[in-house]
C-alpha cells in the first residue's frame, strides 16, 4: 500500500516592536518552551486568516499581516514516544494590535514575553523548534515577501463555510 507523506502544516507570526521579538512561552511534552506565536492551519482558512487567528489564540492581541517572512520546513523526532513529524510553516510579519479586553490565552501558553535579538540567540535551547530561531534572524535581515506570495483559492475557504453549516 502507497502512504502519502503529509507534512503539519502551521502558520507563524514574527512580531517585533522597539527592538524586541514576541514570543510565548507555552507547555510542550519537552517542557516550558518559547516559540513565536503560531499554530496549525485549519480547514477551511487561508494561511494570512489562520494566522491572525493564532496570534489571537496565543497572545490576546489582534495581528495584522504585512508581509510573508517564507516558508520552512522542519522535522521532530520525540525519542520518548517515536513521533516523527515533519512541519511545514508559513511565517508572516506584521503589527500587533491592541489586546482583546477578557480573552484568555489559548490552552497551554503560559504568557508572552519580549526579548532582543540577543536575548532570543541566548534562550535557543529553550526554543521550541528551531524554526523560532531561523524566522527571526531572518526578520531581522529584511527579508519580506507581498502577502500575494500565498495564494488561496476560493475553493478552500468555500470548505469552511461548508464545514460551519
Amino acid at each position: 500500500m502507497d502512504t502519502r507523506w503529509k507534512p503539519s502544516v502551521t502558520v507563524a507570526a514574527i512580531i517585533e516592536r522597539d527592538g524586541r521579538y514576541l514570543l510565548v512561552e507555552e507547555h510542550t511534552p519537552e517542557g516550558l518552551r518559547l516559540n513565536n506565536p503560531a499554530g496549525h492551519l485549519d480547514p477551511g482558512e487561508s494561511p494570512v486568516q489562520g494566522c491572525i487567528r493564532e496570534v489571537l489564540e496565543e497572545t490576546a492581541h489582534r495581528f495584522t499581516p504585512t508581509a510573508l517572512l517564507g516558508v520552512y520546513l522542519s522535522r521532530l523526532q520525540r525519542p520518548s514516544t517515536g513521533e516523527d513529524i515533519t512541519y511545514l510553516r508559513l511565517a508572516f510579519t506584521g503589527a500587533l494590535g491592541d489586546a482583546v479586553t477578557g480573552r484568555a490565552l489559548d490552552h497551554g501558553i503560559v504568557g508572552l514575553v519580549w526579548l532582543t535579538l540577543d536575548e532570543v540567540a541566548a534562550s535557543r535551547e529553550r526554543h521550541r523548534s528551531p524554526l523560532v530561531w531561523r524566522c527571526i534572524q531572518d526578520h531581522a535581515a529584511g527579508r519580506r515577501l507581498p502577502l500575494d506570495a500565498v495564494y488561496t483559492d476560493a475553493s478552500v475557504t468555500a470548505l469552511g463555510a461548508m464545514a460551519a453549516c
